[in-house]
């Protein structure tokens, strides 16, 4: 829906926001409250242009097979839709392709009924700015779709007029199989294009690899912070929002430590509960640059109220990635936010954990010697002699290596250094 704003004689056409109920299911094996996890289904929907105007949580031990959260509770869902005028009913969970059209028959043909998935795909489809990006979109959205195609053919079936009961399910399964063949040929033309630019990708990350500067990655929840850090560091520039998923695209940028080694900042996108598998496959080679990367700066919105849920999402999702076992630092992000008692608790829970305000510059220094241990922590201390005409190796030094000392001599120019691992076999022939 659109509506038109006068502004100095322009006529501005701006979307009407939608108006949604939330539904969560509370399930005995939830370890999280439902107040708390549609909090966060309210701010999806937020960004993504509805306002809630209400939430229903039906309490059950198990989802009903037909309509999720049975067909009683679904009425009445069905008549507050009615009563408020709503555009949208969004569940918190992923719907079968079964539920969804049944429950679409029970609220009627003027309300959707979409899942979280489907929310965040929409989000993600607001917010993609690149061409791989966009595609990585457009591969779940098709993903998703393709099971479901079933379920709508036999909605708009039952409401087509005219013919019998067979004829109809025949022109729906024709034209369903006819749908499907699009939706696959869709989607193998979207891999096809994603698995050519993700060779353009993996041959950046190579040639960062091979330039042996130390590679650094951001991750953690959405909103906590990555993209506002990166440009403390860095200057990069990138836009930083007060939004769920303000950043999809990897960003990565050249960063100098204190000493002089180069190494690479690279910002992801971020993390959330229930993070659809569709959409972490589709985003695998934004997610490898976590991967690939040397150290992980698990970065954390210290004042939010879902704290040890983010943490705990964040540490399934690196799992998840098998991302597990790269060296990690915990920064807490907006601790201008936090009051002294709330500052020392967390320090004691976390005490290698850095403190920091990406805003107010705040622990950025204490930050950065982290960073700067953290680059040295698999260093070899070398003496070596490198001949004047070798000169490529002395900037190589200068790039990649702490340098403590530095002379020359009739032999050629001495370095003391400390030496990252991978480095220390292309300086083992110089010696001294």
């Amino acid at each position: 829906m659109q509506q038109e704003t006068v502004v100095k004689g322009f006529t501005e056409i701006t979307p009407l926001r939608e108006r949604a109920i939330l539904v969560g299911l509370d399930l005995p094996e939830n370890s999280r409250s439902m107040h708390s996890t549609l909090a966060e289904l309210e701010r999806l929907a937020d960004t993504a242009g509805a306002d809630t105007v209400d939430k229903v949580i039906q309490k059950l031990k198990a989802p009903v097979a037909a309509t999720y959260i049975g067909t009683g509770k679904a009425q009445e869902i069905a008549s507050l839709a009615s009563m408020y005028k709503l555009d949208l009913v969004i569940f918190d969970d992923e719907l079968s392709p079964s539920q969804q059209s049944n429950l679409e028959k029970i609220m009627g043909k003027n309300v959707k009924v979409i899942d979280r998935t489907a929310l965040i795909l929409d989000i993600f489809a607001l917010h993609a700015t690149s061409k791989e990006g966009a595609l990585q979109v457009r591969l779940a959205q098709n993903q998703y779709l393709y099971p479901r195609l079933r379920g709508m053919w036999a909605h708009l079936a039952s409401n087509r007029m005219g013919g019998g009961v067979g004829s109809r399910f025949g022109e729906g399964e024709s034209q369903l199989e006819v749908d499907r063949r699009i939706v696959r040929k869709r989607i193998e033309s979207i891999k096809a294009e994603l698995k050519h630019l993700e060779g353009i990708r993996r041959l950046q990350r190579l040639n960062r690899y091979d330039s042996d500067v130390f590679k650094i990655a951001l991750a953690g929840y959405t909103n906590s912070g990555k993209s506002s850090l990166l440009n403390t560091l860095t200057d990069a520039g990138v836009l930083s929002y007060d939004q769920l998923f303000a950043t999809l695209d990897s960003t990565t940028r050249k960063y100098i430590l204190p000493e002089g080694r180069e190494t690479t900042l690279t910002d992801t996108v971020g993390f959330i509960q229930k993070l659809p598998t569709t959409l972490i496959e589709a985003f695998k080679s934004t997610l490898d640059e976590i991967l690939g990367s040397d150290l992980i700066l698990h970065v954390i919105d210290s004042s939010s109220e879902e704290l040890m849920q983010q943490i705990h999402t964040d540490e399934e999702t690196l799992q998840q990635i098998k991302a597990q076992n790269i060296p990690q630092i915990m920064v807490f992000n907006k601790v201008d936010l936090l009051n002294e008692e709330q500052r020392l608790a967390l320090g004691k829970r976390y005490p290698d954990s850095v403190m920091i305000s990406a805003k107010t510059k705040e622990g950025i220094d204490d930050l950065v010697k982290r960073l700067v241990m953290a680059s040295a922590a698999l260093d070899t201390y070398m003496e070596v002699v490198i001949p004047y005409d070798k000169g490529h190796i002395c900037s190589q030094i200068h790039q990649s290596c702490k340098i403590t000392q530095e002379w020359h001599d009739e032999k050629g120019t001495h370095f003391m250094m400390h030496v990252p691992a991978r480095l220390v076999s292309k300086f083992e022939n110089y010696r001294k």
